[in-house]
C-alpha cells in the first residue's frame, strides 16, 4: 500500500465516516485527480477488499477499518457479516 492509497483510506474512515462519499470529494480530500483516485488507489483498494464501489459513493469495508486499527461501526461490520441473513437449519425445519 502506497502513500495515495493510505491517503484515499484514512480521508474515507476518518473524514467522512466510512462513506459513501463521492469520488471527486474524496479527491479533493487528498489533493488529488478524480483521475489519479479511479486509477490508482480505487483498483488496489477495492482488490485488497477495503473498498466497494457503491451507486450512493465509496464506502470502507469493515476490513479498510481494521487496516487502519480503528474498531467499524457496528453498521458497517453487520453489513459485512456473512452470516447475518443464513438461516439457522434448526429453525427453519
Amino acid at each position: 500500500m502506497d502513500r495515495l492509497d493510505k491517503s484515499v483510506l484514512t480521508a474515507l474512515v476518518k473524514n467522512f465516516n466510512g462513506g459513501p462519499v463521492g469520488v471527486s470529494t474524496l479527491a479533493m480530500a487528498v489533493g488529488e485527480e478524480v483521475e489519479t483516485i479511479e486509477s490508482l488507489a480505487e483498483p488496489f483498494l477495492v482488490r485488497m477488499g477495503f473498498l466497494a464501489r457503491t451507486p450512493r459513493g465509496r464506502v470502507a469495508t469493515a476490513s479498510a477499518w481494521m487496516h487502519l486499527g480503528i474498531k467499524p461501526p457496528l453498521s458497517v461490520q453487520a453489513a459485512n457479516d456473512p452470516n447475518l441473513f443464513d438461516i439457522d437449519p434448526d429453525i427453519a425445519q
